[in-house]
Parts: C-alpha cells; structure tokens; sequence
C-alpha cells in the first residue's frame, strides 16, 4: 500500500488529462477533415491550449505508471487505472452536465467495489519477483 498515492496519482492525472481533451474538442466546435485540411486541422487540435495541456498530462500520467510498474506487480496496479472511468464519469457529470444516470451510477458502484476486491489482492513487490525468477532460472 506505500504506492498507493503514486498509483491514485496516475489515476487521477489520467481522468484530469480526459477532462483537458473534452474542454479543448468542445471549445473548437465540429471538426472537419478534406485531403487538403488535414494537417492543418490536426495541429489546430495538438496546439489548442486545452487539448496541449491534456495531452501533456498524460504524458505526466504515463510516467507515474510506469514508476508504478517498476515497484508493484501490474495485476495489483493496473485495475485501479478503472477509477479513471469514476473520476471521469463524476466530473463529466458535475463540469460538463452530462447525464449520470441509475445504470451509470450501478456501473460506478461495481467498479469501485471491484476495484477493492482487487485491493485486497495485496502488493508484492515486482522487485522480489523478479530475483526469485532469475534465481530460480540460475542466473
């Protein structure tokens, strides 16, 4: 559970970069692509401050897992990337005004009480594993 910070660290910065794209697609209005509007339209989208902002804080998101894969084991650290799928819903919900409905709600409810279960799993350390691995393979 030590990593546990790191780990909702990249959980929450995953849903905050989702967010950051969603601002920055809604603030252009309805995309359009022809043969000849292509790459310009594309560097409108990556340059648009909102969607630069999200797409750099995935990068941010994607470093924090990756340190968090190189301490604890990725059956333990990858499910809790699902409560990006909460975060984003509650937000979308309280920012955006999208719906939340009882189904949403339900959806939410598994998740969150799945993501526990996988909580209880514990937290072998990758590092252990990997000795062990290499000890029993005589290297």
């Amino acid at each position: 559970m030590a990593y546990l910070p790191f780990i909702l660290f990249t959980v929450f910065t995953n849903a905050a970069a989702q967010l950051m794209l969603k601002a920055g697609m809604t603030s252009m209005g309805s995309i359009s692509f022809t043969a000849d509007t292509a790459i310009l339209r594309i560097f409108q989208i990556v340059f648009n401050p909102w969607v630069f902002a999200g797409l750099t804080t995935f990068v941010i998101s994607m470093a924090s897992h990756l340190y968090v894969l190189s301490k604890v084991d990725i059956s333990f650290a990858y499910p809790f990337l699902s409560l990006a799928y909460v975060a984003v819903a509650i937000f979308a919900w309280l920012v955006f005004k999208e719906d939340l409905g009882a189904l949403k709600i339900a959806g939410i409810a598994l998740i969150c009480l799945g993501t526990v279960l996988i909580a209880q799993g514990g937290t072998k350390h990758t590092e252990t594993t990997t000795v062990a691995s290499l000890e029993r393979a005589g290297t």
